[in-house]
Order: C-alpha cells, then sequence, then structure tokens
C-alpha cells in the first residue's frame, strides 16, 4: 500500500530537521547513549515508548506495518535527526516499528526528560515540538495506527473511527462490503461475517467489537494508575475548561491528573470553525484548538487518561485526600478536585429515535459523519451557534441541509455572522417554528423523516442521517451524595452562592473542590470563558494546597 501524506510533502524540513552539532550537544545531555547492530530493533509496534531518539552515527529506519504483515519504510534517520512522534512525549505505545538500518550509535531520551528539555530549551524544543506534533499528523495521514474492519456505517465502525478521530489517534478503515484487503484480511484471521467491529492494534492483537475503553488499553492510550500516587490536583474533564486548567497547574509545576470518558475538546473540539476565538482571525476547527491544548498539557507533564471516567467521588466531606472512583475500577487520589466534566448532549424524545441512535442520529459533525453523509440530504435540529457551525460545514459535504429549530428567529441563540454564512448557503434551508413529529426507516437505518412547519403542515423527506444540536445538560450525576451542591437545574453552585468562598468563587460547596467551565452554574457558555476559569482556578488551588502545607 502506497504511503501518502500531503503534511510531509509541504512541511518535509520542518517534520524531519538535521540538528547542528551545538543543538545535537544540548539535545543529547538529557539521554543515555546506546549502541545498536545493524538490523537490531530499538522500538518494537506496541511497545510502550522509550521516548525520543537522536541519531549520532549509522542510520535508523522506521516501518509502518501493512496488511501483508511485512511492512512499509516510512523514513530513515541519518546523524542529526530525531525518531518519534506525540507518543514519545507521554510514554504511550509505538505506532510503528523502529530499527537500526547499520550500526548505530544513538541517544535514548525518556519522555520525562524529553519534557524537561522542550521547558529547559525553548528554542530548540520548539523544533522538536513542531516535528512531533507534524510526524502525528502524517501519521493520521497515513492511515498509521490500527486497522478497523467492517461495513463503512456499521455503529461499531463509526463509533470506533470518531473515538480516535476525536483523540488524534492514527487509524486506517476498510469497509468490509468492498475492500478487497479487508476481505483477505478476514479470511487470514477467520473472522466470521458479520462479527463487527473487528480491530487489528499494532501490538498484533485482534478485539472484536471492542468498547473505547478496551481499545485505549491495547494501543496504550491510556494505563494503569498509580495506587499510592496522590495527584497536587485531579481534573475531571478535558474540555477547554480543563484543558486550560491542566495547562496551567502542570507549568506552575504542579502534579496533575486528567480524566476525560471520551475525548479532548470536549463539545469544542467536535466544532468545525471556531471564528470568535481570541486572536484566530480567520478561524480554527475546535480539534485543532483544542489538540494544541493537548499538546501543551502533555509537555508539561500532565497525566492525562482517556477514556477514564470519574464515576463518583468514594471520601466524605474533609477527608484528605479526595478519592475519586473510576468506571475502570481503579481509583485516583488529590489534595484538591477541579470539576470540568461539562455537559452531555440532549436527545430528542418521543419521536422514535431510539432504534437509529447508534447509526444515524449524530451529536457532532466532523469528516467521518460528512463521509457517511456524502452527497445526501440531512436535516439538522438547533439554532445555536454550534449548529449553525454543523450547518455550514455540512453544506460543503450534503446536497441538501434541512435546519429544523422550534425559534422564530435565529438572532435569539445565534451569533449574526452564522446566521449571514447560513444564508448565503443555497443548500440550506431554514425551517423555524417547526419540529419533528416522526420518522421511518427498519433494522436500525432510517429512510425518512417528518417534521411539522409553522403553518401546522407536515414534510416528509428521505433522510437517512439526523444531527441533534438542542443543547446540553450537566454532567453531574456522579456528583451524588458527594456533598457538592447542584442548583435546581443540576449545575455546579460556587462561590458565596455555595456557602462560602474559602478559596475563592470557583469553589463548591465542598472545601478542596472547584468546578469550572459550562458545568458551573452562571458561566458564560463560551470557550473564551471556559479557557478563562480553568487558568483561574489553579490560582485558587495554589491557596488551598498552601494552607495543607502542600
Amino acid at each position: 500500500m502506497a504511503i501518502s501524506s500531503p503534511t510531509l510533502e509541504a512541511r518535509r524540513d520542518q517534520a524531519f530537521p538535521v540538528l547542528s552539532p551545538d543543538e545535537i550537544g544540548r539535545l543529547a545531555r538529557f539521554g543515555e547513549r546506546r549502541d545498536y547492530q545493524a538490523g537490531e530493533i530499538i522500538v518494537e509496534r506496541g511497545e510502550t515508548g522509550r521516548g525520543l531518539t537522536l541519531v549520532l552515527e549509522g542510520e535508523v529506519e522506521v516501518w509502518r506495518a501493512d496488511l501483508s504483515g511485512a511492512g512499509d519504510l516510512i523514513v530513515v534517520y541519518g546523524p542529526g535527526s530525531f525518531q518519534g512522534e506525540m507518543a514519545q512525549l507521554s510514554g504511550r505505545a509505538a505506532l510503528a516499528r523502529v530499527r537500526a538500518q547499520t550500526a548505530a550509535k544513538v541517544v535514548l531520551i525518556a519522555p520525562e526528560r524529553l519534557r524537561a528539555l522542550l521547558v529547559a530549551d525553548a528554542d530548540l524544543g520548539e523544533r522538536i515540538m513542531r516535528a512531533l506534533i507534524l510526524r502525528r499528523v502524517a501519521l493520521i495521514e497515513m492511515g498509521g495506527g490500527p486497522i478497523i474492519l467492517g461495513p463503512a456505517d456499521h455503529p461499531g465502525v463509526v463509533r470506533l473511527e470518531v473515538f480516535l478521530a476525536r483523540n488524534g489517534e492514527p487509524r486506517l478503515v476498510l469497509d468490509a462490503d468492498t475492500d478487497p484487503d479487508a476481505k483477505a484480511l478476514l479470511e487470514r484471521f477467520h473472522v466470521p461475517v458479520g462479527h463487527w467491529p473487528v480491530v487489528l492494534c499494532p501490538n498484533g492483537i485482534m478485539l472484536r467489537n471492542p468498547t473505547d475503553a478496551e481499545l485505549a488499553r491495547c494501543l496504550g492510550m491510556v494505563g494503569r494508575l498509580d495506587p499510592e500516587r496522590v495527584y497536587d490536583v485531579a481534573i475531571v474533564g478535558a474540555g477547554p475548561a480543563g484543558l486550560a486548567a491542566s495547562v496551567y497547574a502542570g507549568s506552575e509545576g504542579l502534579s496533575v491528573l486528567t480524566l476525560d470518558s471520551r475525548a479532548f475538546g470536549g463539545q469544542a473540539g467536535a466544532s468545525m470553525r471556531i471564528e470568535n476565538y481570541l486572536g484566530f482571525p480567520t478561524g480554527i476547527t475546535g480539534m485543532a484548538l483544542m489538540g494544541r491544548a493537548y499538546a501543551q498539557a502533555e509537555k508539561f507533564g500532565v497525566e492525562v487518561a482517556i477514556p477514564d471516567e470519574a464515576i463518583t467521588i468514594l471520601s466524605p466531606p474533609g477527608e484528605i485526600p479526595i478519592r475519586i472512583g473510576l468506571g475502570c475500577g481503579e481509583e485516583a487520589r488529590a489534595h484538591c478536585l477541579v470539576v470540568a466534566s461539562g455537559a452531555r448532549y440532549r436527545r430528542l424524545d418521543g419521536v422514535g429515535l431510539e432504534p437509529f441512535e447508534a447509526r444515524c442520529v449524530h451529536y457532532w459533525a466532523s469528516p467521518v459523519e460528512a463521509k457517511l453523509c456524502k452527497g445526501q440530504e440531512v436535516a439538522l435540529v438547533g439554532a445555536g451557534n454550534s449548529a449553525g457551525q454543523a450547518a455550514v460545514y455540512l453544506a460543503q459535504h450534503t446536497a441538501k441541509v434541512w435546519m429544523i429549530a422550534r425559534c422564530a428567529d435565529m438572532a435569539e441563540s445565534m451569533s449574526r455572522y452564522l446566521i449571514d454564512r447560513i444564508h448565503a448557503q443555497p443548500n440550506i434551508e431554514v425551517c423555524l417554528r417547526s419540529q419533528i413529529c416522526g420518522v421511518e426507516g427498519e433494522e436500525g437505518q432510517l429512510d425518512a423523516l417528518i417534521w411539522r412547519n409553522a403553518q401546522g403542515e407536515e414534510m416528509r423527506r428521505p433522510i437517512r442521517n439526523l444531527f441533534l444540536f438542542i443543547g446540553a445538560e450537566p454532567n453531574t450525576g456522579w456528583l451524588g451524595g458527594s456533598g457538592v451542591k447542584l442548583d435546581a437545574t443540576g449545575f455546579v453552585v460556587t462561590g458565596r452562592d455555595a456557602g462560602g468562598v474559602e478559596h475563592g468563587a470557583l469553589e463548591t460547596s465542598r472545601t478542596g473542590v472547584f468546578a469550572i467551565g459550562d458545568v458551573r452554574a452562571g458561566s458564560v457558555k463560551r470557550v473564551a470563558a471556559a479557557v478563562g476559569e480553568g487558568a483561574g482556578v489553579i490560582a485558587a488551588v495554589h491557596v488551598c494546597l498552601a494552607g495543607r502545607g502542600k
């Protein structure tokens, strides 16, 4: 299979820089020298990453697994080059095999020492960080990482592809209905037709219909937590607020554990274009913005566990450390806790969508969904900014977007620039004072959608994909019985409304537990506001830690 990466073609010099003798010396002091014989494996696919490999003498080659089990040569590194990508920054499993092509002298720089280098040497660290990010982008473009087998529109295939895409993980999806390579793999591994999805991990393990967590464990995205470790602060949620808190806490030397049940970026990470965030006049995708924040957090040594869901607070109020029960059966311990668990998408009840949820009903619009409905008519319910961004994006890939909203005027909840852009799109039709009243389909496949317009007339269209952007509910169910006060709608109460401000206006009714972002009662539901709260809460965390002798 041919390797193709537009990023490498356009930015090869930045992706594969050759260091000067001075830079080699500055980098080498952070690692240990090793010698390898020709053909010797330095890092095997699926192994825990050892960090960066700086080549002093000889040549080192990197191979990606191909469908035959042999491999495709990605690149050969010579003297002054360094091998590694974003996985090496946090010690996650390697996605490619690294082998000495000739006898080679190298310097191995462990993940923690690599992070120290990035902070200590800003100029050299910038070049290395840019190269690591570009190489990860190239791996995504080349289809590195696990291979997902199954029909392209199968609910399990879509679920896993979206999960990996939202976490910036490379993957290759082969349609079992049409791709001859997929059929050959299924025959080789004796997989019965219909047992979808099947995943082949880089370490050679085959998974059948894995959960997100099972796949993440196999890929080394998340590992076991140290049960004896007590972090300075645990942050639940890796959206804009949680990532901002992670970056500021990590950069200020605190030990940080950041948890999220699904992916980094939250709802912002699913946006295909954010145009009102300060400093990006031409806009930026939510994935790009949040991906940079995630990389910053890793650079400063934040331990990010995704997917690892916080399901309860185990310790009673006043007990230190705070113990957090996780869905995987483990627990995490920290002196302070920041709740940034955001919100869960609302579902449209009462119209019979349940049989179609896993396959035809979507709560974000990304390239994965755009590929599924290319050239089709789709319907989108909602009238907020997220709905507007999704409608404009989908209009570029579909025949028509029916935008259905109960409101009489989108200006009640949507920014003017998005309204203008929607009206400028010839294939977006806005249906105000309208609502879904029925669906048609069978075997989990939506065939038609029915809605009632402002005149009381019913519209029926042959629509196979429905997008819902009808708001969200606070993700606070896991806080039940914890002593953290919620308001009548389930949002976390903070500051004076919570009964005191011992450690600032973002502290909850439970000392040492703070809340930021969309989950907090009274917060402004904007990315910039969430980032501001994430940065600000760390000052309060410092005060709390100081009071506990930390």
